[in-house]
């Protein structure tokens, strides 16, 4: 039976981003705390969820956590897989994916992403592993929902590059640049559940979790934080969620790690 007295914020970070997924949706999945949200929601509360990853694998249901796209473990639970191009053409560029869910290493506080450079792009202090679908996914799934642990280096009042567009400069940007999808529409941290604002599209904190003050909230953001006039607590796990999430990890830790479990 899970303890769900003493969760970590990283757990809390992905089963409240589980609970965002929904039984109807066709969800493309980033590798790491994105592709953990997915499953557990799909083992969980959401077992008939549509995943789709940018190798092309759709209907996918791994057992383990993939270590990256290119993981065997997601082609053969996968209901069929798809060429890249048709991927990116027919799939996700033709309207047919409900949710796009991504990471970030910088992001700004209108869902702008950067996952390409940390300085100026000719010398920067760090090259990061960029963009890959990201742009894409960004601009035509239908939503996008962002998961990341909150630091100050990491939500940053400007970022250092534009690698998967937002909500730009705020307000009705996107529809000035003729993007019709939604956009970010969720922001899942660490210590709380954010929303863009109607109008200004700057996300705004709707829910802290558990133990989380607004004083943290600040310390570890680099922008002046806005909260919802109806600010809500965070449900904590429940045992199931709590369960399942620790069990696809453990299972993952013995097949790739082979330490845990062994």
């Amino acid at each position: 039976m899970a303890n769900l007295s003493d969760f970590t914020p990283n757990e809390m970070m992905t089963i409240a981003a589980a609970r965002a997924l929904s039984n109807d949706d066709v969800c493309f999945v980033g590798i790491g705390a994105p592709s953990a949200a997915c499953n557990v929601a799909r083992l969980t509360h959401a077992p008939d969820i549509t995943l789709i990853y940018e190798s092309g694998t759709i209907g996918t249901a791994p057992s383990v956590l993939p270590l990256s796209i290119g993981d065997g473990e997601l082609c053969e639970t996968a209901v069929t897989t798809v060429s890249v191009p048709e991927m990116f053409r027919y799939w996700l560029q033709g309207g047919r994916i409900s949710i796009g869910f991504l990471g970030a290493a910088q992001l700004d506080r209108f869902g702008n992403i950067n996952t390409t450079v940390i300085g100026d792009y000719h010398k920067p202090k760090v090259r990061l592993p960029g963009g890959g679908g990201a742009p894409e996914i960004a601009t035509s799934c239908q939503e996008v929902f962002i998961t990341m642990k909150q630091a100050t280096r990491g939500m940053v009042d400007k970022i250092d590059f534009y690698t998967s567009f937002g909500h730009g400069e705020g307000g009705n940007h996107r529809e000035r640049l003729g993007i019709t999808t939604k956009g970010p529409t969720l922001l899942i941290t660490d210590l709380a559940i954010w929303k863009p604002d109607p109008e200004t599209k700057e996300f705004t904190v709707v829910s802290m979790h558990r133990g989380v003050t607004r004083d943290k909230l600040q310390e570890t953001c680099g922008w002046k934080v806005r909260f919802s006039d109806r600010l809500e607590e965070t449900p904590p796990p429940s045992e199931l969620e709590l369960t399942t999430l620790r069990e696809i990890q453990a299972r993952t830790e013995r097949a790739h790690g082979g330490k845990k479990g062994s």
